[in-house]
């Protein structure tokens, strides 16, 4: 459904301004959306060749310490009475070391798959936070202001080529293409429970919200100054699923 809402968004922008930019952008971001929904349903699907092979080293691992206790045992057993206090004290070290470095190459075998998957999504919502701050600067120099009678332009002023209307229309696709990145960044929150990838989804949210909400203030500017206009149909980035 993001996707289709995605395509139906690009659709209405190329019909309305099919030579700006703006357009380049929406085509874009149908193709974020399908890239999404590929890395979403890889990153919750079980790696179960990752899994036999990381089940694998650890039977290894586990057999080669045990084999190595059993040894350690009868070697100490057939010359216990020969052992001094320091030589148990030698012995209990090295089994701690044993243990120690055993456990932690076990949690490094068994976070592999979760570092994997969190590395897919943070590097595609990262790709997301940068496509975010693109379309904010597409709307950059939209500044309804440049409308009010009385406000004179310099030579590097900025030149608004849009009518009332098309400004009105150009800011408010800007804020629902800011409303589909942030309901595909949820997509990555739906697929995995990391804490550092919801993290970043809610940054993502935070970040579409703030800039919607300073695109409606320019919408809410022209209509106050062009006189009024159709209602407006705020389209704010709802919030990701936990």
């Amino acid at each position: 459904m993001i996707a289709k809402t995605a395509e139906r968004l690009r659709e209405r922008v190329n019909a309305r301004f099919p030579t700006r930019g703006l357009n380049g952008v929406a085509a874009e971001l149908v193709h974020v959306v399908r890239t999404a929904e590929t890395d979403a349903a890889e990153i919750a699907r079980p790696r179960w060749g990752l899994r036999l092979a990381i089940g694998v080293l650890v039977a290894v691992i586990v057999a080669t310490f045990v084999f190595g206790v059993v040894l350690a045992f009868r070697d100490a057993g057939s010359a216990i009475d020969d052992l001094s206090s320091f030589d148990w004290l030698g012995i209990a070290e090295s089994a701690i070391n044993d243990l120690v470095f055993g456990g932690i190459a076990l949690f490094f075998l068994f976070s592999i798959e979760r570092r994997r998957k969190r590395s897919v999504a943070l590097e595609a919502l990262h790709r997301l936070r940068s496509f975010a701050h693109v379309i904010d600067m597409h709307q950059l120099t939209k500044d309804p202001e440049r409308m009010a009678s009385g406000v004179a332009a310099t030579a590097q002023s900025p030149v608004l080529e849009l009518a009332p209307d098309e400004l009105g229309r150009y800011l408010d696709y800007c804020s629902e293409l800011l409303s589909v990145i942030s309901k595909v960044a949820a997509m990555y929150a739906e697929a995995t429970n990391d804490g550092q990838v919801l993290a970043t989804v809610n940054e993502i949210e935070t970040l579409t919200v703030g800039l919607s909400r300073k695109i409606w203030q320019k919408i809410a500017l022209l209509h106050a100054t062009t006189g009024p206009q159709r209602p407006l149909q705020m389209h704010l980035p709802g919030p990701a699923p936990a």
